[in-house]
């Protein structure tokens, strides 16, 4: 890894992390040098993006097609009233760019499609699913598995949400191993459902945490492990997850 010296202002702004033994310069260096991708800039891209931002992740693209509207102030904390009719993406390197402007901000504001996630999977440390949909999920999932780039994978709806982390090795499953070969999950939307606002600044952040812990190597990430969260009654479980040999993307077949 070649040697980034942070100047007087840079060792201010992140000495926080520095003074973590488990981090310290080196992993600082490894979060400024790294380029992470967020598919989503919804409640769980919002506070995701802020953290990663805000911790000097070198480069963070943001990939999100939909315009802000004022259903998504109640939770998505990257937006202000002014920002309502304007790309999500764009909106969100704007508040990002203020946030911290020594890093670099990607906005795409096309929708994420398997060429699209193919070449961020490609050029990317990291990829953060903070989707809302499973048909995403699935090729987000695909694109990593097929470039071997870890993911960090989020989701929430009413007062549940989960985390979990797939780096993609041999012996590790993959967000597909959750679901049957020929699932036909039904799809609920917060829009539908409802979403409780502070439950995806708490899955968004661990997002976020999980990525840190990947780019530094600090502690031990949610490698077949889902972590699942109750709000209402702030349970929080982990559950062990196994690889599936049907598995129609990592499995045998």
């Amino acid at each position: 890894m070649p040697d980034i010296d942070f100047s007087n202002e840079q060792l201010s702004r992140y000495s926080r992390h520095i003074l973590l033994p488990e981090i310290d310069l080196e992993g600082q260096r490894r979060i400024s040098q790294a380029k992470v991708a967020i598919i989503g800039a919804g409640g769980l891209g919002s506070p995701a993006a802020m953290y990663l931002a805000a911790s000097g992740v070198g480069k963070l693209t943001i990939v999100d097609h939909d315009t802000v509207d004022l259903g998504n102030l109640q939770r998505q904390i990257a937006y202000k009233t002014s920002d309502i009719g304007h790309n999500k993406s764009q909106s969100t390197a704007a508040a990002l760019t203020q946030l911290n402007p020594e890093i670099r901000i990607e906005a795409i504001t096309n929708y994420a499609t398997p060429e699209i996630l193919k070449e961020l999977a490609k050029t990317h440390d990291i990829l953060v699913d903070a989707c809302d949909n499973f048909e995403t999920r699935f090729a987000i999932n695909s694109a990593c598995h097929n470039q071997q780039t870890p993911l960090v994978s989020g989701a929430a709806i009413r007062f549940q949400g989960q985390v979990s982390v797939y780096p993609f090795d041999a012996a590790t499953p993959c967000y597909r191993c959750l679901y049957e070969a020929d699932s036909t999950e039904t799809q609920e939307t917060c829009a539908d459902r409802g979403i409780f606002a502070p439950l995806t600044g708490i899955v968004g952040s661990i997002q976020a945490a999980e990525a840190l812990k990947l780019l530094t190597r600090a502690g031990t990430p949610l490698t077949s492990r889902l972590l699942t969260i109750d709000a209402l009654t702030m349970s929080i479980r982990t559950l062990q997850v196994k690889k599936d040999p049907k598995c129609p993307v990592c499995g045998d077949r």
